[in-house]
């Protein structure tokens, strides 16, 4: 990705920066705000249909995981499988007929046969802490609602609940985001209608159980209702009507980690340049600055994060127009004030990452996505996370058809980009300079 492409998404995004994406992606105060989900030694697990399956939604979550909390253990893997349902469809092939036409015990019955089994197979056996289980778009056949198929579906993901808490998993409960028809208002799309109706089944089997129920539906729907008012014909996932490309992922990705309770700082420092001769240090959060000084109008300190900057999909930086991801979960942040030059280069380790005017600086800027070494570190961690969630894919259709010689290497390739992610995704030190700019 070009220096200059970050530098113009993150300047087109100055005032989509008001927007938000409903109550699910709005900012909390620090006192109330309760601890990200996922914790210490977690191993999380994306279950799902073909939405999930194309890792992109869930690489995105992985990444903020482990570049936001790069000490934290944490391991991810995805059960995505296109077609799928809650009664397992494309694992179990159960007879459907027979299915929607049963019954209490009967109906019961049958669902235990159809999901038990693979269920283990390919989430209880991986020993998962937290399953992200994301059903609902084939469950409902895209079409208007159907009481027999919402029978199913509300049986089905209780099964899948009862499965994996007597397994010691912690299921989150993930409604499917809203088609997107080509017309002014989705909203009205007897299909949406039905996703709507199957999402409320769903929040209320977390009601109940008192489970983490993550909605999708409503806060991407506002977008498309936003967005098509403007122009029905605009396409904002990027993909067709049911899977979003890397625009529409990186949204879904962002209305999750909010309700996951992602905390939105990076790290943030803040100088005084009122004294030219004598720069100093206000304020830091989550980094550490040393080093200072200062010489013919020009400011240069080290500075060691926590963390790096979520990376962002370079085929999704679209996504940065039309939703506040930046503002809600990735600032990065440097506020000087008492600057006197107009403008001033932002060089991180010799490198042009940005030039930025007085006034800027004096307000605070986030320089998430501008050029320079850290944004081509994170952006390398991302790179490595997709290899291995490919990899990870195949070694599990290896397991499940007992392919004995993709089995004797894969698992070490896979530990190995494992432990690369690892490594990539702690922060360094690295040496800001601050000095007027000759342009």
């Amino acid at each position: 990705m070009k220096a200059s492409i970050f530098i113009r998404y993150f300047a087109a995004t100055a005032l989509v920066g008001l927007l938000t994406l409903g109550s699910a992606i709005s900012e909390e105060t620090p006192a109330t705000k309760p601890e990200f989900a996922f914790r210490d030694g977690d191993r999380v697990l994306f279950l799902g249909d073909s939405i999930t399956e194309q890792k992109l939604y869930t690489t995105y979550i992985e990444a903020y995981a482990v570049t936001r909390f790069p000490k934290l253990k944490l391991a991810f893997a995805n059960r995505g499988w296109g077609g799928d349902t809650a009664w397992m469809r494309m694992r179990s092939f159960p007879d459907e007929k027979d299915l929607f036409a049963a019954e209490g015990d009967a109906q019961q019955k049958l669902i235990e046969e159809s999901v038990d089994n693979v269920l283990i197979r390919d989430v209880v056996t991986s020993k998962p802490t937290i399953v992200l289980i994301n059903f609902g778009m084939n469950d409902c056949n895209r079409e208007p609602f159907r009481e027999d198929l919402f029978r199913a579906y509300v049986r089905g993901q209780k099964e899948i609940v009862k499965v994996l808490t007597k397994n010691g998993a912690r299921p989150f409960l993930v409604t499917p985001q809203p088609l997107e028809p080509l017309i002014a208002d989705p909203s009205s799309d007897p299909r949406n209608q039905s996703l709507r109706k199957f999402a409320d089944g769903l929040k209320d089997i977390a009601a109940k159980q008192n489970l983490t129920f993550l909605d999708q539906f409503d806060p991407y729907m506002a977008i498309l209702k936003r967005e098509h008012a403007q122009n029905a014909k605009v396409n904002i996932g990027g993909g067709d009507e049911i899977h979003p490309a890397p625009v529409g992922h990186t949204i879904m990705a962002a209305i999750l980690l909010k309700q996951l309770n992602a905390p939105a700082l990076v790290s943030s420092v803040e100088l005084d340049f009122s004294d030219a001769q004598n720069a100093k240090l206000v304020n830091t959060t989550r980094c550490k600055v040393a080093n200072i000084q200062s010489e013919k109008g020009a400011l240069a300190f080290e500075r060691s994060d926590e963390s790096l900057p979520m990376p962002v999909d370079a085929a999704a930086l679209d996504a940065l127009k039309i939703a506040p991801v930046l503002d809600d979960l990735n600032r990065y942040e440097i506020k000087i004030t008492g600057l006197t030059a107009d403008r001033y280069d932002v060089m991180i380790d010799d490198e042009l990452a940005t030039t930025l005017s007085k006034q800027e600086f004096a307000k605070g800027w986030n320089l998430t996505m501008t050029a320079g070494p850290i944004t081509k570190q994170a952006q390398e961690v991302l790179a490595l996370i997709f290899k291995k969630n490919v990899l990870g894919q195949t070694l599990w259709e290896a397991q499940i058809h007992n392919r004995k010689k993709q089995l004797a290497t894969l698992p070490e390739q896979v530990a190995d980009l494992e432990a690369q992610i690892t490594t990539a995704c702690q922060p360094k030190t690295h040496r800001f300079t601050i000095k007027p700019s000759g342009n």
